[in-house]
């Protein structure tokens, strides 16, 4: 699966089809994100339920600490 996350080109295996797998893998575990896909806001309860198709483009936007 090809998408594009912050900008950049990356293929993924076929087990990462949804913003769950996709947050799941250890680059984005346990990071607080928010997620758009395709331009629009993905709410967590649809992380599960929100599958990818070839060619998405996804912003993820993770919080950093700091002061």
């Amino acid at each position: 699966m090809n998408l594009i996350i912050n900008g950049k080109a990356a293929e993924y295996a076929e087990d990462c089809r949804t913003v769950a797998d996709l947050l799941g893998r250890p680059e984005w575990n346990g990071r607080l994100v928010i997620v758009e896909r395709n331009g629009e806001i993905v709410g967590k309860e649809h992380y599960a339920d929100t599958a990818f198709n070839e060619g998405d483009r996804l912003e993820l936007v993770h919080f950093v600490g700091g002061g």
